[in-house]
């Protein structure tokens, strides 16, 4: 097991790594508990230790979490290096659009897909999809597909070179907005305020598309780890990652509290029988916790 400045890289035991074949495109998914299904993207670089956590915080409260491989080394803690290595081959690759004018990425019709696949394995009312920085975006996109019905957009950095950018399709914009509207839907969003690659622009931007929909809720940036991974903090170089890499594992923490209220929103939109704190020991008082229903789950 390697170690990168005394963190060690996680062998993902506890999770089933399977190929999923999406219209002729296989990719790996780590897949682990029971329950409404939750499809988990990555963040930039990679499936580090901080994505694995998160999502056995996930699995542990009562879900089955897809992890898909999109990029990176999986289980690898990102070292400054190889992880710029991994952004410059995704920032050219034909799955992503990461530069303003590309419109929405390819790989989040493989990631619908998924989704599709999530709730005919588990079932219930619909899945929940949650994007992590580089794929931030990706959850809202998801909800093209109709089983996507708790998206969490967590810091979302694409396009790289527009504060104020979506990584969207003007058509797929308009469908997304109607689609929120139809179904009632909410969007949770995360960001740090003085993160430099998910913007208050960026934010204003969604708002503007979604309006009351969009639930953003933005973190003093003085609460992020302040001693993150080498990748985040050489070449992220800011408060950015909420729920991963700048989390601080505290209770009472804001970025504590901001993974408790996801675990909330997930619990409520797909129709967990049982709050999280109960079965699992977390302290997210749901009570302070507002999270929407659709008009019409599936």
């Amino acid at each position: 097991m390697a170690i990168t400045e005394g963190r060690a890289d996680d062998t993902l035991a506890d999770f089933s790594a399977r190929l999923v074949d999406v219209e002729g495109v296989s990719k790996t998914v780590c897949v682990a508990g029971s329950g409404p299904g939750v499809v988990l993207m990555p963040e930039m670089p990679g499936i580090s230790p901080d994505v694995i956590r998160f999502a056995r915080w996930i699995r542990d409260a009562g879900f089955t979490v897809y992890l898909p491989s999109l990029f990176g080394v999986d289980g690898a803690f990102p070292t400054t290096a190889e992880g710029e290595k991994v952004v410059r081959r995704a920032c050219v690759s034909a799955e992503f659009r990461a530069f303003a004018g590309g419109g929405t990425s390819p790989v989040t019709a493989w990631l619908r897909g998924l989704a599709r696949t999530a709730l005919a394995e588990c079932g219930g009312p619909g899945v929940g999809a949650i994007g992590l920085c580089f794929t931030g975006n990706f959850a809202l996109t998801m909800t093209l597909e109709s089983a996507v019905i708790a998206p969490v957009v967590n810091h979302p950095s694409l396009p790289l070179d527009d504060p104020g950018g979506l990584e969207i399709s003007d058509e797929d914009a308009v469908t997304i907005r109607e689609r929120i509207e139809r179904d009632g839907l909410t969007v949770l969003a995360y960001r740090f305020d003085n993160d430099r690659w998910c913007t208050g622009q960026r934010f204003a931007a969604y708002r503007a598309l979604l309006g009351d929909a969009f639930d953003d809720r933005v973190l003093p940036g003085e609460a992020a780890n302040p001693n993150p991974p080498p990748f985040f903090r050489d070449i992220v170089g800011c408060p950015h990652s909420v729920v991963t890499a700048h989390l601080v594992d505290q209770q009472g923490h804001p970025t504590l509290r901001a993974r408790d209220e996801i675990l909330a929103f997930l619990a409520t939109r797909l129709g967990h029988d049982q709050p999280p704190r109960k079965r699992h020991g977390f302290e997210t008082d749901l009570d302070d916790i507002t999270v929407r229903q659709p008009k019409n789950p599936r």
